[in-house]
């Protein structure tokens, strides 16, 4: 009977088991050190450890996202510690406040905020506001716990890393043509134009050319080809052999080498570019035995001529110019929550024999960020320009290896090259 008894209660196990595996309502675990602040990272920390930590400003608003597969009910709750003293904090998900008030009489618990009903999938994002404290800081909170129904099935970023997914469109080139010059256009809408983004229009084999914001105060155009060898981090450690060198640079531009992406040599020229405005780049690649000089031109639109921003000679090349492509990248991740977007257009390769060719077709790819952790970005034809985007939070409109197709332009582009 004994016997009996316990094999009804192992296949009762079984069955409840295999309900709550099939329900999956929770609880989720989001960790904190994913959410991003709003308007600047000041007055609080995001600690890819500890998640929010040293919050002592009552001016900022801490954000995280994640997206919902399944509607539902969907219940909150706070992991928090280092309560110092009596703090009100307000949570806000989906249009809805909830003041949640902690003491000091635990130093780790977990905060109750409330139920919330979701009614459609899509990106939502948690809200965290400093309202009232009296001792230094308002609490830490190392995680987000959600349970209910619209839990099931719930994405969010697993990584410390917080930077958008860098995202790339390549165009194909006709084969055995021998591409010599590349021009392209380059327009950055605005509002789409966030600190630590790199806008790169003329991308090849051997390097990268675009456009940068550093900083609140500081815009760049960059131009940077690679070195030979498989160094990755120190270019001191790359052969001089190896090395490309720098043969002429424009004025007012900066030269020297890089490293910690690949070695190479870099140039940048500080210039105020601004959003609304199309941008030309123009690149040149010069065979030579068994090496190639690359060199970058940008248009200047009030004097109508072309800038040269550095010519740098490649070892171990003797090609012209392949792989081209144009990318949007987030370089830093604390702003990585915000859209940015390019506009790219009026794509064309001259061949060594002087024929100019027009590239209508491209190829969206990103990076193994947007593989799993995020899936916000997108890609396509907008007013006769393909666009890239990438973070904002919003639904991705392009996946994987989607391929698009512009319209020709009217007549190729009046360009008078640099002697």
């Amino acid at each position: 009977m004994k016997s009996i008894i316990l094999f009804v209660f192992i296949a009762f196990m079984f069955v409840c088991a295999g309900l709550a595996k099939a329900e999956n309502t929770g609880p989720i675990i989001i960790p904190a050190f994913i959410s991003y602040v709003d308007p600047i990272e000041k007055g609080v920390n995001i600690d890819e450890k500890k998640g929010i930590t040293d919050w002592t400003s009552d001016q900022i608003e801490i954000q995280c996202y994640f997206h919902v597969a399944n509607p539902g009910k969907l219940n909150l709750a706070l992991l928090v510690s280092g309560i110092d003293n009596d703090n009100t904090v307000k949570v806000s998900l989906d249009g809805k406040d909830y003041l949640v008030k902690s003491d000091k009489s635990a130093t780790e618990k977990t905060l109750k905020v409330g139920s919330f009903n979701i009614g459609k999938p899509g990106y939502y994002c948690i809200k965290l506001k400093g309202i009232s404290k009296k001792g230094a800081f308002f609490p830490s909170v190392s995680a987000f716990i959600i349970t209910g129904e619209a839990s099931r099935g719930v994405h969010f970023n697993t990584q410390p890393r917080r930077n958008a997914a860098s995202v790339h469109l390549a165009y194909p080139v006709p084969e055995n043509t021998n591409a010599e010059w590349f021009y392209n256009e380059v327009t950055i809408p605005a509002g789409f134009d966030h600190v630590t983004t790199y806008y790169m229009a003329n991308g090849f084999k051997r390097g990268y050319f675009g456009i940068q914001v550093n900083s609140l105060t500081e815009r760049r155009v960059i131009f940077s080809v690679w070195d030979s060898g498989k160094e990755a981090v120190d270019r001191s450690k790359v052969n001089p052999e190896n090395q490309v060198r720098l043969l002429e640079k424009g004025d007012g531009v900066v030269a020297g080498g890089f490293g910690n992406e690949g070695t190479g040599g870099h140039s940048h020229w500080v210039y105020p570019w601004v959003t609304g405005q199309t941008y030309r780049f123009l690149l040149h690649a010069q065979p030579d035995g068994e090496t190639t000089t690359y060199t970058g031109y940008f248009y200047l639109d009030g004097t109508r001529e072309w800038k040269l921003i550095a010519s740098f000679k490649a070892p171990r090349d003797g090609k012209y110019l392949s792989n081209l492509y144009s990318f949007v990248e987030n370089f830093w991740g604390n702003n990585g929550h915000k859209m940015r977007k390019a506009l790219y257009s009026n794509q064309w390769i001259m061949t060594s024999d002087g024929k100019w060719i027009e590239l209508i077709n491209c190829k969206f790819t990103h990076d193994p960020t947007g593989k799993v952790e995020r899936q916000d970005y997108g890609a396509g034809v907008e007013n006769g320009s393909f666009y890239l985007f990438n973070g904002g939070f919003v639904p991705a409109t392009a996946k994987y290896g989607d391929t698009f197709t512009r319209a020709f332009s009217a007549a190729r582009p009046d360009i008078r090259l640099p002697e």
